[in-house]
C-alpha cells in the first residue's frame, strides 16, 4: 500500500534515538522530505522523569512520538528488575499519559518475549502473552499501560534485533570469531532475526499512512522472513564475513540452551506472525539473511574507509617530516 505524499511534513520525536532502532529510524528520517526527525538520546530525555517528559512534548508539540527507549539486555533484567520496571513499565505509562493530554499519537517498541514459546508455529497478535522473565513482563505491562492510557497508539513487536552499533548477537558473534577459535551456539530456541534498519523501514512506512489519514491502531508484529535458531544466524554471520575476513574460529557448536549459563529463561520459539501487518498496512517481511549482507558489507566497507584514511594520514606526515628535514 503506497501513501501519497503529504504537504506539510510530520514532526517525529524519537526516545531512546541513542538506541539501535532509534539510530536507524532517525537516520531514515533525515533523509525523508515528508518528515522531521526530532531525535532525543537519553541524556536528552529520560522518559521516568515525568517533568522533563511533560515539558519537552508540550515545548516540541510533535505529530507523533515513536518510543524506542528501553531497558533490553535480558539477563541484567534478572539482576535489576527496579530498573527494568521503570524504564519498560512504569515510565511507557507516563510517556502514554502525556501523550493523551497533549493528543500526541504514540508508536512503542514491544518484544517477542513476552511469549513463552510454547507455540512452535509462531505467535499472532490475538495470542495471550506469558512471559517467562523480567524483562519479557516488563514489556507486557509497558504495552498494557499503553493500551489503557493512549488509545491512539501503535504498539509494534520486533525480534532479535541486529544492527552495526550497540550490544547485539552479531555484533558479539563477530567480536567472538575474530579472537576465539571455537564457538558454542544454542541450537534449541527458534526466531526471525531482524535488522533495525528493517524495523526503522517498517515505522516509517506506518508513519506515512497514519500521516495521510490512515485510522489503524493496535497491535502489529514485524520481523525478518525465514526462521531459524541462534546457531543458524551464527552459521549465517560467519559465512557472510568470511567474505571479507579471515576469521580465528573454525569450529562452531550446536549446543542445548541448558549446558550455556543464563541469568533469563527466553522462549524456546519466539517466532512472530506478521500477517496483520501486511493486511492493515501492506507492509511485507524482508529477508534477513539480504539485511545481514548488506550490514556485514557496510561494516566492512566502513572499516576499509578508516583503513584508507588512516593510511592517508600517516602518508600525509611522513612528507611534512620529509620536508622539515
Amino acid at each position: 500500500m503506497s501513501a501519497a505524499r503529504f504537504a506539510d511534513p510530520s514532526r517525529i520525536l524519537i526516545t531512546g534515538a541513542d538506541g539501535q532502532i532509534g539510530r536507524a529510524l532517525t537516520a531514515r528520517l533525515q533523509q525523508d522530505p515528508d518528515f522531521i526527525a526530532i531525535p532525543r538520546t537519553r541524556a536528552q530525555l529520560d522518559i521516568t522523569r515525568r517533568t522533563q517528559l511533560e515539558q519537552q512534548l508540550a515545548d516540541e508539540l510533535p505529530d507523533y512520538v515513536v518510543n524506542c527507549a528501553g531497558f533490553n539486555r535480558v539477563d541484567p533484567a534478572e539482576r535489576e528488575p527496579e530498573q527494568a520496571y521503570a524504564i519498560n513499565s512504569d515510565a511507557v505509562a507516563q510517556l502514554a499519559e502525556v501523550c493523551a493530554e497533549l493528543s500526541i499519537p504514540l508508536l512503542h517498541l514491544s518484544s517477542d518475549y513476552v511469549f513463552d514459546g510454547h507455540y512452535a508455529s509462531g505467535y499472532s497478535e490475538d495470542d495471550e502473552p506469558a512471559p517467562l522473565g523480567i524483562f519479557g513482563d516488563s514489556k507486557w505491562q509497558g504495552e498494557e499501560h499503553v493500551r489503557r492510557l493512549q488509545p491512539r497508539h501503535i504498539i509494534l513487536r520486533v525480534s532479535w534485533i541486529f544492527s552495526d552499533s550497540g550490544s547485539n548477537f552479531l555484533l558479539r558473534t563477530l567480536e567472538q570469531a575474530r579472537h576465539e577459535t571455537r564457538i558454542l551456539a544454542v541450537d534449541d530456541r527458534r526466531g526471525c532475526p531482524t535488522s533495525a534498519d528493517d524495523v526503522a523501514r517498517v515505522l516509517v512506512a506506518i508513519l506515512k499512512q497514519l500521516a495521510n489519514g490512515a485510522d489503524a491502531w493496535g497491535t502489529f508484529h514485524y520481523c525478518g522472513a525465514e526462521i531459524t535458531t541462534r546457531y543458524g544466524f551464527s552459521e549465517a554471520i560467519l559465512a557472510a564475513a568470511r567474505q571479507y575476513e579471515a576469521l580465528a574460529v573454525h569450529e562452531l557448536v550446536p549446543v542445548s540452551s541448558k549446558e550455556l549459563p543464563e541469568a533469563a529463561e527466553r522462549p524456546a520459539s519466539s517466532v512472530l506472525k506478521c500477517k496483520k501487518l501486511l493486511n492493515t498496512f501492506g507492509i511485507r517481511q524482508r529477508p534477513w539473511r539480504s539485511e545481514l549482507q548488506r550490514l556485514i558489507r557496510q561494516l566492512y566497507d566502513a572499516v576499509e574507509s578508516e583503513q584508507a584514511k588512516g593510511r592517508r594520514v600517516r602518508a600525509g606526515d611522513g612528507d611534512q617530516v620529509a620536508q622539515a628535514e
